[in-house]
């Protein structure tokens, strides 16, 4: 008995090395190849980096560039003015657009009523006007360089007979009726606001007022009206409640002030 317990168990160790020897096997097979550490990651290997660099700069250097394009007698002939500058042709093409922009100005000027400037020794040219758009009459280098003392005496006797004297007239008159004028009744008047003049009726004085200063657009129409009415004596829309003869806050202080 005990011996076939022994060869039981060998028979069961030689099973288990079996079956450890094939699994070993299998993840041999299974397993993938390791890359070559000297070659560096994405470089390659460095003894063949130089072999591969230096065949494109070997093909560049022995390559030959390419021949410049030729510039044909033609093709400069083409792109040639049509006529140098000084020539009788361009000469004459020159007063032909002179002409024309003359023709133009004039036709331009014509048609706006305006006669076109001519320089010429009988138009002499206006006062000298500097950069900044000021006459330099005032300076005498400027304006001695175009007359003469004399010419300005005799400019001066010339503005003289032109000078008039402008008499005041009188002021015209008003046509029509256009009511009381509140500027003379401003005028005439010395009293402070608010210093009683008139007598007036206590009688719901403040509500009334109110309600009748509220239809005039301003205190001047209000005034007006006010005097209109046979103010500041009778105060029928009661107006003028404290009697000092100026309706719905009127201020004769403004006229005043311009009188005095």
């Amino acid at each position: 008995m005990v011996v076939s317990g022994w060869k039981l168990f060998e028979q069961v160790t030689d099973m288990r090395l079996i079956l450890c020897g094939t699994a070993l096997l299998a993840m041999a097979a299974c397993a993938p190849d390791v890359p070559d550490s000297a070659s560096g990651v994405g470089f390659g290997n460095y003894s063949t980096f130089n072999q591969k660099q230096a065949a494109p700069d070997a093909q560049l250097s022995t390559s030959a560039l390419p021949a410049p394009l030729a510039v044909s007698t033609q093709t400069l002939s083409s792109t040639a003015p049509a006529a140098p500058i000084g020539t009788a042709e361009a000469i004459a093409a020159t007063e032909e657009i002179e002409a024309e922009a003359l023709a133009s100005a004039t036709a331009a000027a014509l048609s706006s009523g305006r006669v076109p400037l001519e320089a010429s020794p009988s138009n002499p040219p206006p006062a000298v006007v500097n950069a900044a758009g000021i006459s330099e009459e005032t300076n005498f280098s400027a304006v001695s360089a175009q007359r003469s003392i004399q010419d300005d005496a005799a400019r001066r006797e010339t503005l003289k007979l032109q000078y008039q004297v402008v008499q005041p007239t009188a002021l015209p008159t008003r046509s029509g009726s256009t009511g009381p004028n509140i500027v003379d009744f401003a005028l005439s008047t010395s009293n402070a606001v608010g210093t009683p003049l008139y007598k007036r009726l206590g009688i719901a004085a403040g509500q009334r007022y109110d309600r009748n200063c509220a239809k005039y657009p301003s205190a001047d129409l209000a005034q007006q009206d006010f005097l209109a009415r046979g103010g500041p004596k009778t105060d029928r829309m009661g107006l003028d409640p404290d009697g000092d003869g100026f309706a719905c806050s009127w201020n004769p202080e403004p006229f005043r002030k311009v009188r005095g």
